[in-house]
């Protein structure tokens, strides 16, 4: 069984708990992976091909094993084992702002989810959280398709940051996959998520209070700000990752 929060004990010493470990997919400048370290988990190791990311992964969880091609990558052996894969995987080919063709799981950025999901059956994490944009037609159901013929049960869940606080919508969906087709922790992640209701006239008051663009406001350089665009918000991942290693 892959790495995960678990309670262990020696006959002098009391019962400590082992941390939850993650590999992050598609890891970007890490709001996954920050959300998840924030929730008490530890970074094994990330995949992302952009240079600048990567030498901000690198100085960010130096002790976590950075590689930069999903498609190369090897989930095999025990230094890759790991309770938790996360990821958002390229959105090009499913975006609302691409309206000229949408190809879908079948485009050449988006298609890289078979890339995830040869990763996830090679290193049979506890647990799989797969991000990306609300259509979720366009992906969520053949999503969740393939990862229940590798053995996983799953949840889909729409989650915004302002229901978390933080000073934008951007909603995106989340896939929550148990490896043990658990339905009761995904049932109980998704009564949780029932239960969430943004504050919108908060929202509002808090938007027009920063005036607008965050990335411009915070300072943020171009290329930064095109990360941070695409990243996961930590506020969610973090809500996702408490829920995870509470049901460990």
């Amino acid at each position: 069984m892959p790495s995960q929060t678990t309670l262990t004990a020696t006959s002098d010493q009391p019962f400590v708990r082992v941390p939850l470990t993650f590999g992050s997919l598609f890891a970007g400048i890490g709001g996954f992976d920050l959300g998840f370290e924030r929730a008490g988990m530890v970074c094994k190791w990330q995949v992302e091909i952009e240079p600048k990311c990567s030498t901000w992964l690198r100085t960010r969880w130096p002790d976590a094993a950075c590689a930069n091609d999903v498609k190369s990558f090897d989930a095999c052996g025990d230094d890759k084992s790991v309770g938790v894969i996360c990821g958002g995987f390229p959105c090009q080919n499913l975006s609302s702002a691409n309206v000229k063709t949408r190809a879908g799981l079948n485009g050449e950025k988006s298609g890289l989810w078979r890339e995830f999901r040869r990763i996830v059956e090679e290193c049979r994490p506890a647990w799989v959280v797969v991000e990306n944009v609300a259509r979720w037609r366009d992906w969520v159901p053949s999503v969740r398709g393939d990862l229940w013929r590798i053995g996983y049960a799953s949840v889909p869940v729409q989650l915004c940051p302002s229901q978390f606080g933080a000073y934008h919508r951007r909603p995106r969906v989340f896939v929550v996959a148990n490896a043990n087709g658990d339905s009761e922790s995904l049932s109980a992640i998704y009564e949780e998520v029932a239960r969430i209701r943004p504050d919108a006239s908060t929202f509002r008051k808090r938007f027009e209070d920063i005036g607008g663009f965050v990335p411009r406001i915070d300072g943020l350089s171009a290329w930064m700000a095109r990360a941070y665009g695409n990243a996961v918000c930590p506020v969610v991942a973090e809500w996702i990752g408490r829920r995870l290693v509470e049901l460990a």
